[in-house]
């Protein structure tokens, strides 16, 4: 069963310095109908104006994933790490006991947009930790390359969660298959472009929820880059 999540039906705000889409409930944005789907909590797509960012704050007990589509974040943290992420890097942050962290554009001139997920723990009180690869467009380019996973396996990122995330570029008129396993879940984010998954067509900042064995077909309408989320 796929389980179709429109774009324009998810929580908006706008700040100024930052537009935001919420895929599922978050801050003020609250939706009994979509408050997470299995370990998935948060999916927050994000455009924050040049020389603007979030300020230092705190999490706790999450898995946090970010995943940079278009510019530059610079991100600071309680840990010591200071990195400057460009597109196509994949950054994970165990928050674990606490952590504290701010994510600036340090961009003067350029927009920065990316996809922010968080993702529960497979426990709470982890030792917090960080990560950061990136993966090029050809890495991606007409498959799915594994980017996160619990193992680390194949040049993925480690997470502490049962939980593989893919990330594919197709250009124009390509077709992509995957089989989803029997006992697990899927959710599909579509990130940029159009395409069609099992003939329904999807645009930039649609999702969807697989929820039982499906064979999945997607077709590339124009240059498209998804993420796939494989979930037990």
């Amino acid at each position: 069963m796929i389980r179709f999540r429109k774009g324009e039906s998810r929580g908006h705000a706008n700040h100024g310095w930052l537009e935001t889409y919420h895929t599922f409930s978050f801050a003020d944005y609250q939706d009994p109908e979509n408050m997470g789907f299995r370990s998935l909590r948060v999916i927050n797509d994000d455009r924050v104006e040049p020389s603007e960012g979030f300020e230092t704050h705190p999490h706790e007990n999450m898995e946090i994933v970010t995943y940079v589509i278009e510019g530059e974040i610079e991100h600071r943290d309680s840990i010591g790490n200071e990195f400057i992420l460009r597109a196509g890097d994949v950054q994970r942050m165990t928050a674990g006991t606490g952590v504290s962290h701010s994510e600036f554009n340090p961009s003067p001139e350029k927009p920065l947009h990316l996809i922010q997920v968080w993702i529960l723990p497979e426990k709470n009180g982890l030792e917090p930790s960080y990560e950061q690869k990136r993966f090029y467009p050809e890495d991606k380019k007409n498959q799915l390359k594994l980017i996160v996973s619990p193992s680390g396996k194949n040049g993925s990122i480690k997470i502490h969660q049962d939980v593989q995330i893919y990330a594919s570029v197709l250009p124009s008129s390509l077709t992509l298959k995957y089989e989803n396993p029997s006992g697990r879940h899927a959710w599909i984010q579509l990130v940029k472009g159009r395409m069609n998954l099992n003939g329904r067509n999807m645009k930039c900042g649609d999702g969807a929820a697989v929820s039982e064995h499906e064979k999945l077909t997607f077709e590339s309408v124009e240059l498209s880059e998804f993420i796939l989320f494989d979930l037990g």
